[in-house]
């Protein structure tokens, strides 16, 4: 395992190591000791998620706050997403800051987003699958989210906006300067 820093304090990509040979190849996409080691961070993750979208589907920005915050470990298992982490941590160096990192089944990069950011993707890809650990439980209550297109974050998310496909509810996210 590779780490890779980001510029964002504790948001990593995470490089695993590939075995190919012949017949396919194989890699160990999440050892919590490992991890551990290499990052100095908690591995201890509660629940897996996964999603799919199609080509042009932007999820998020989202996040749990309070007692229900989680950091996630997100990869791609089909397809190819930009992947975007928003440092909302009040009093951070790199508040308001965000990293944009493609993430694909080809590349098998991970990305670890510590709790206390926003995160969301958005499909480069015909369709994908997202999959993600997440160090706590999910909590409807303590939700809270950012506007994808929020003019203050800037986030390009490679997708033209006459194709984006995002739900209702992101629709209606508050701005980021909300959360302070």
């Amino acid at each position: 395992m590779e780490i890779q820093e980001t510029g964002l304090k504790d948001c990593l990509i995470i490089k695993p190591r590939v075995f190919d040979d012949a017949r396919g190849y194989f890699f160990e996409s999440f050892n919590q000791q490992t991890f551990e080691e290499k990052t100095g961070l908690s591995g201890n993750f509660v629940q897996d998620n996964q999603s799919y979208s199609s080509y042009g589907v932007i999820r998020g920005l989202h996040a749990q706050s309070g007692e229900f915050a989680q950091a996630k470990l997100v990869r791609v298992i089909k397809g190819e997403v930009l992947d975007v982490a928003v440092d909302a941590r009040p009093g951070s160096p790199t508040y308001g800051k965000h990293i944009s990192v493609k993430l694909s089944a080809e590349n098998k990069l991970q990305l670890y987003v510590p709790r206390g950011f926003l995160h969301g993707f958005s499909v480069l890809s015909e369709t994908a699958e997202f999959f993600y650990k997440c160090d706590n439980y999910y909590n409807k209550a303590s939700e809270l989210g950012v506007m994808y297109n929020d003019p203050q974050l800037n986030i390009d998310w490679l997708i033209p906006a006459e194709v984006a496909a995002v739900s209702d509810k992101d629709l209606v996210l508050n701005t980021f300067s909300s959360l302070s």
